[in-house]
């Protein structure tokens, strides 16, 4: 097999030979492609060296194509409408029919709020769709998308590298969370209370400990932290029955993956509200799949955050 000289394929030379089957005129090709004479001649010589054949002959004022050109002009066709097809203008996406897998990073938070949503969104328009939920956290997104493949990632990540584009989605704040009968606690809850009752933490990391205890320790008060889980599930089944109070997200609290009758109410001390995003790397923003699945996460995050807050 003769080694091909790949250095000497250009796309160009493929849309000169089409605009010459076409005019079979060196001068018409040369103005369709509204360039000049010379450099359409130049092609046509680097096609014939490239191809091996003539591929045109001139008979008076018209070109005339040999056998090879002509079994050539189909195939050109097609490379050309491949690559204007496939390449520079891909079709709109359609999820009605895609059978391809969607990947969604979630972090345990976000997956408790937004998992079954998403999946009968996404599900009820692409439903020959395969969805897989990632588990990420701050710590391991980066890491995650490139690794996983990672579509979009819901969480409340912060000064993002270069690589991600986000896109803003709410803002989150907290409350307190407990059995009023198991911790004897009513509403309002005042610092002392707050400060008395042992406490459950949701963390991530495995530390016991959170901006708000640095808070605490500026003012010259101390909680204690009785258990730590990086699971909300966890903790928010402690939480029943015992002498415990656990600060959550207000939507979290909002949450019947238990029936129970916790008391929620604000928080004594100032608790920082938090942004979630949506974010994605940079390198697949344009991608129609991509663009898709953007706009039908969006929209159904939107409508389970208004319907959890009109719960409250």
């Amino acid at each position: 097999m003769n080694t091909i000289n790949w250095r000497g394929v250009d796309l160009n030379l493929l849309i000169a030979f089409s605009a010459l089957m076409e005019t079979r005129s060196v001068t018409k090709a040369a103005a369709k492609l509204s360039m000049g004479q010379s450099a359409m001649s130049h092609n046509l010589s680097r096609l014939r060296a490239l191809i091996d054949d003539p591929l045109f002959e001139r008979h008076g004022h018209q070109m005339i194509a040999t056998d090879k050109a002509l079994e050539l002009a189909p195939v050109v066709e097609h490379i050309l409408q491949l690559v204007t097809s496939e390449i520079l203008q891909p079709g709109d996406f359609s999820p009605a029919h895609y059978q391809g897998i969607f990947r969604i990073g979630l972090t345990d938070y976000a997956e408790l709020l937004f998992a079954p949503a998403l999946f009968d969104a996404i599900r009820e328009q692409a439903p020959h769709s395969q969805l897989s939920f990632c588990n990420v956290d701050r710590n391991n997104y980066q890491h995650a998308a490139e690794a996983q493949q990672i579509d979009l990632i819901i969480g409340s990540m912060k000064d993002l590298p270069r690589e991600f584009e986000s896109q803003y989605l709410y803002t989150e704040d907290h409350v307190c969370l407990f059995d009023s009968q198991a911790t004897g606690l009513s509403t309002p809850i005042d610092l002392t209370r707050y400060i008395q009752t042992p406490q459950a933490l949701v963390t991530p990391d495995g530390k016991l400990a959170s901006n708000v205890d640095n808070q605490l320790q500026q003012q010259g008060f101390q909680r204690h932290i009785a258990v730590g889980s990086s699971s909300f599930l966890t903790i928010r089944h402690l939480l029943t029955g015992r002498n415990l109070l656990c600060v959550v997200s207000t939507l979290m609290a909002q949450l019947d993956v238990f029936q129970d009758t916790l008391t929620q109410c604000r928080p004594p001390v100032d608790i920082p509200d938090f942004d979630i995003n949506m974010l994605w790397l940079r390198r697949n923003a344009n991608h129609p799949r991509q663009e898709w699945l953007r706009q039908c996460v969006h929209q159904t995050i939107t409508a389970r955050v208004n319907e959890l807050r009109q719960l409250n």
